[in-house]
């Protein structure tokens, strides 16, 4: 049989057999078939399968297989850190990011408890929980979950002064804002978990904001001025408190003293008395010998003669004794007595 040849601008080109045409066929179908049988699910991933629109299973990461053109799926990053920015959006990430805020201001404007207007701007970070929830349980998921944001914001802000909100009440804010967001997640069942929220950047209204610089700047210095009497009351007081401590500390150490010496004087009066009623005479000549011992080296080169004395004898000189026997210098020997008749 002969085969026709087919002339397309000038161009011969043999007729392509029935047989190969069919063939080619079958080994689309068979190609086309395997691409929409598997898939490959990332390791940050799990697959939602579907089948004629409802839901089938789920499956994870790796390559896996489904009814070609009966079922579909849809990747959803389970673990995969997923954000929203309010007030500002990101346009280009990197070393040195760069921002746009002009299309998003009403997003950050907020009125504080004070009556107030505070530009906050803020990021929400969230992971998807459950897929099944997340795909199917709310319409329009990112869209609703901004509009939880928003309130949630906006109703924390307005509990609080603009103080607070700029300066010391940033952390509580953050805290309170993701707690409240969490339950409104559970309660509308959207199968992600809020991680953390974070306030980028919170300022007054850019007509506003040289009048609280200047505001700022009278608070720092009456800061500082508070902590320098701090400092100054921390440095004197205990010092003062120290020395009085120290006079309280003398002023009983001093009476202890006298306390004791009294009882010391009582207790040798006792015993002096207990003595003279002992031996009444021993005694007085003991404590007139005693006085007599501590007056006389004081007296310097006087002499003193008991009254009724019928004659002077050579008397031992205290003075020079005592500092001869400090010096340690040998005693003189005694003078001789003189003779009752004299020389002849």
């Amino acid at each position: 049989m002969d085969q026709k040849v087919i002339d397309i601008g000038g161009v011969r080109v043999p007729p392509i057999p029935s047989r190969t045409i069919g063939m080619g066929a079958i080994a689309l179908i068979i190609v086309s078939g395997l691409f929409n049988t598997l898939y490959q699910i990332q390791p940050e991933e799990v697959g939602v399968v579907l089948r004629f629109g409802r839901y089938v299973r789920t499956t994870e990461p790796g390559l896996r297989a489904k009814v070609p053109f009966v079922e579909t799926v849809l990747k959803v990053p389970v673990q995969r850190q997923l954000k929203q920015e309010f007030g500002f959006r990101t346009v280009e990430a990197g070393v040195r990011s760069t921002f746009s805020e002009r299309q998003f201001a009403d997003e950050a404007v907020m009125l504080t408890g004070d009556l107030n207007v505070a530009v906050v701007e803020w990021i929400v970070q969230y992971r998807v929980s459950d897929p099944y929830e997340y795909l199917f349980k709310v319409r329009n998921l990112e869209g609703t979950f901004g509009a939880m944001n928003e309130a949630v914001m906006r109703e924390v802000v307005g509990d609080r002064t603009v103080t607070e909100v700029l300066t010391v009440g940033r952390q509580d804010i953050e805290t309170q804002v993701e707690e409240q967001l969490q339950a409104l997640v559970g309660q509308y069942e959207m199968g992600i978990t809020v991680e953390q929220v974070v306030l980028q950047d919170v300022n007054p209204p850019d007509p506003v904001k040289p009048s609280w610089d200047e505001v700022n700047q009278a608070q720092q210095q009456r800061d500082r001025l508070i902590n320098e009497a701090r400092a100054e009351y921390n440095a004197i007081i205990p010092r003062a408190r120290g020395e009085a401590q120290q006079s309280v500390l003398q002023a009983e150490g001093y009476a202890l003293d006298r306390v004791n010496r009294a009882q010391g004087d009582a207790a040798r009066f006792t015993a002096i008395h207990e003595a003279y009623r002992q031996a009444p005479e021993v005694t007085r000549r003991r404590l007139y010998l005693e006085t007599m011992q501590r007056v006389l080296p004081q007296v310097g080169g006087k002499l003193y003669l008991a009254e009724g004395a019928s004659g002077v004898l050579p008397l031992l000189s205290l003075d020079a004794l005592q500092q001869r026997i400090a010096s340690g210098a040998p005693s003189p020997p005694p003078a001789a007595p003189a003779d009752a008749g004299g020389d002849r």
